[in-house]
């Protein structure tokens, strides 16, 4: 059973390598050369579930972005109601 990637979850890296099925070394090359972005917490990386949809589905990404925009906007206009 394939694990869903949520954009708003943080992730370790231990984590991360399980769901993209990958190495620590692979996992250690693409924070380093930037391909996935992860903030530093004391001595360990945790990283954005939207960060790990961006590198293995770009339209999964627009998809969340758009959501995201659409959301906003809604508030937006509610809010101005106020």
């Amino acid at each position: 059973m394939t694990e869903e990637i949520k954009p708003q979850a943080v992730y370790t890296t231990s984590e991360t390598e399980k769901l993209l099925k990958i190495s620590n070394s692979t996992m250690k090359r693409l924070l380093k050369s930037g391909l996935l972005k992860a903030n530093k917490v004391g001595k360990q990386y945790r990283i954005l579930g939207l960060e790990i949809l961006k590198l293995v589905s770009p339209k999964a990404e627009e998809k969340t972005a758009k959501t995201y925009l659409d959301l906003k906007h809604k508030v937006i206009e509610k809010t101005k109601e106020w």
